[in-house]
């Protein structure tokens, strides 16, 4: 764990680094947010976090090239998939670029993330096999697996997109995700003899930390957004990181889970659930986008300001507890099914039960205790 540690600080101190860069380019091309009716923000705001996040985790990426630990235990293609993620993670990100430099459209974008996910299925980071505990590994046909992985690798990004609304809530959103799956990841293998070294908590490790060294930046004032260059680039990197981890375990590996009982279902079925329980909230947001906007006789892409978070402001949340209250039901969902799958017991659900109903009560009972506050435009700041 000490070197996907390593991992981490890596991405995250090379993301807040270049973040500065990031920003100074995007003020000198013009890719500024500029202040529309349906947005949050107040004065323009720059994009391009997503290159500074893209450059954090490819310099993670070459420094566990060098790590003892992944190095020497490398099982074969875990530098080689983690890549592949990278160069598709690069495609796509480029791709953001262009979006916020010349407002490309919906049709487009999703044709990029086709080719994006094309690529991962070319060069073999797709949906491979199942291990089912007291059936045997579960092997999914090519076709039926291509097309598994695009409308994962589709649906992930399109959630991150929706959901970045407001200042810090996607990367905080996907930092705790990925963080959450790393866990489940080495866990995983560490409960059932395997070994550590792995692609999905490489990628885990370095998507995590690329979201600690972007948030500093891009919390509530923020001073630069990431634009749909980073947020396809986390939703595919989270999407992909699951991928690989189908293949890492034979079907006789997955035994044993946290209390030494034999595993349940869920822990082999979480490679595929994680992601999508992760975003469960961004995931709704977005299904009932498409329905609120079909409804109304528009095409599902055409934006609007009824997303939940904007739901939160309504309510008397404040943008940064919006932010942090989301992030919060993010944990518990993303954490509690992985400690689900891996643990059993009263304690575990007791402890799941009561982080619930705090999670409840902070979302639907704060915003009616009324605290003296400034008023909201008195506590923007203007970046520097």
């Amino acid at each position: 764990m000490r070197e996907y540690l390593v991992v981490f600080l890596v991405a995250g101190s090379v993301t807040y680094l270049l973040t500065v860069i990031a920003r100074e380019i995007a003020l000198r091309t013009g890719a500024v947010a500029q202040v529309r009716d349906r947005d949050m923000h107040v004065i323009p705001i720059p994009y391009f976090g997503g290159i500074a996040m893209l450059g954090g985790m490819v310099a993670a990426y070459l420094v566990a090239r060098h790590l003892p630990f992944l190095s020497a235990k490398n099982p074969g293609n875990v530098f080689r998939d983690a890549g592949v993620v990278l160069v598709a993670g690069a495609l796509i990100c480029a791709i953001g670029v262009l979006d916020d430099l010349l407002e490309l459209d919906a049709l487009t974008k999703l044709g990029g993330q086709v080719v994006a996910a094309g690529l991962l299925i070319l060069f073999g980071v797709t949906y491979l096999h199942f291990p089912l505990p007291g059936i045997g590994q579960f092997s999914l046909p090519p076709d039926l697996a291509s097309l598994l992985t695009v409308v994962t690798v589709v649906a992930t990004v399109n959630a991150v997109n929706f959901v970045d609304g407001l200042d810090g809530l996607a990367a905080g959103v996907v930092g705790i995700g990925a963080s959450a799956f790393l866990l489940y990841c080495y866990q995983l293998a560490n409960l059932n003899g395997q070994v550590l070294a792995m692609t999905a908590a490489l990628l885990c490790a370095a998507l995590a930390g690329a979201c600690a060294g972007f948030l500093p930046h891009n919390f509530h004032p923020a001073r630069l957004f990431m634009g749909d260059s980073g947020s396809m680039l986390l939703g595919l990197v989270l999407a992909a990181s699951a991928l690989t981890l189908t293949g890492q375990f034979p079907a006789s590996a997955v035994t044993r889970g946290g209390d030494g009982a034999e595993a349940s279902l869920l822990p082999t079925l979480l490679p595929i659930l994680l992601p999508l329980s992760i975003l469960i909230v961004p995931m709704a947001d977005l299904v009932l986008a498409v329905i609120r906007r079909t409804r109304r006789g528009q095409m599902f892409y055409h934006p609007d300001k009824q997303h939940l978070h904007h739901r939160m402001l309504e309510i008397g949340h404040s943008h940064r507890r919006a932010v942090l209250v989301i992030w919060l039901w993010a944990a518990l969902v993303g954490y509690g099914t992985v400690v689900a799958s891996l643990y059993s017991g009263p304690v575990v659900f007791a402890a799941l039960a009561v982080w619930f109903a705090v999670t409840v009560f902070l979302t639907v009972a704060v915003p009616r205790v009324h605290l003296p506050h400034r008023p909201e435009h008195e506590r923007e700041a203007s970046p520097t």
